[in-house]
């Protein structure tokens, strides 16, 4: 799974090399949690728009919003057979934004966490898909992270691995009139391990309250 990211890119950097459109600010955030807005980034016909959303997504036709909490992924193998992923698989499609994120591996009693990153130290972009939820009050826009097997450097701590999209491929994600199900879940691949890299960092990770600097620094060198 995928249940804590960092994204503490400038907003310009990030608009440049995303190419979308935002009116609102952007703070870095060392330890994103489920529940809490991140950056989502939608097509709107020839422009892209970045949308603040609620990690955790909410199916339009949920009774209750709190269903989102257990809907922060989507495993790529099924996701297009899911009742709350088929539809959002089909016509709503997203990027969200990262540029690391964490996982934990059981080491004896405790549990080490562990930040994942570009070898490069560039954002990147998960795969996301997003839902509209209109059943109390102002409309809420949520979100969910696809994720599917590990590669090489995740598999040593975790089972699981969020899609990470190459850039290559994010018009054809973005892009609704493209719809077949096989060509989709053809981009939902483990990432290149070569490409990444991986370090322990401290526990202060554990807790949603620490969005902390300190918590993106190798564990031996505090």
């Amino acid at each position: 799974m995928c249940g804590r990211f960092s994204l503490i890119v400038d907003l310009p950097t990030l608009q440049h090399t995303f190419n979308f459109e935002m009116n609102e600010e952007l703070s870095p955030r060392y330890n994103i949690a489920p529940g809490q807005n991140i950056l989502t980034v939608l097509s709107r016909g020839e422009k892209r728009a970045g949308i603040p959303m609620r990690w955790g997504l909410v199916p339009f036709w949920a009774d209750d919003p709190k269903i989102g909490y257990k809907m922060i992924n989507a495993r790529a193998e099924t996701v297009d057979e899911k009742a709350s992923f088929k539809m959002p698989f089909q016509r709503q499609r997203c990027l969200i934004l990262a540029d690391g994120f964490y996982e934990w591996k059981k080491e004896g009693k405790e549990k080490q966490p562990y930040r994942f990153h570009l070898r490069n130290g560039k954002p990147f972009a998960f795969a996301g898909l997003w839902s509209k939820w209109t059943k109390q009050g102002e409309p809420l826009y949520t979100c969910t992270i696809i994720t599917t097997k590990p590669n090489e450097v995740t598999r040593e701590v975790h089972e699981r691995m969020p899609v990470i999209l190459p850039d290559d491929t994010y018009n054809m994600w973005l892009n609704l009139e493209v719809s077949d199900t096989e060509f989709l879940k053809s981009l939902l691949l483990p990432y290149p391990a070569e490409e990444m890299e991986v370090y322990p960092v401290s526990t202060l990770v554990n807790s949603p309250k620490n969005d902390m600097a300190e918590i993106l620094s190798p564990l031996n060198s505090l």
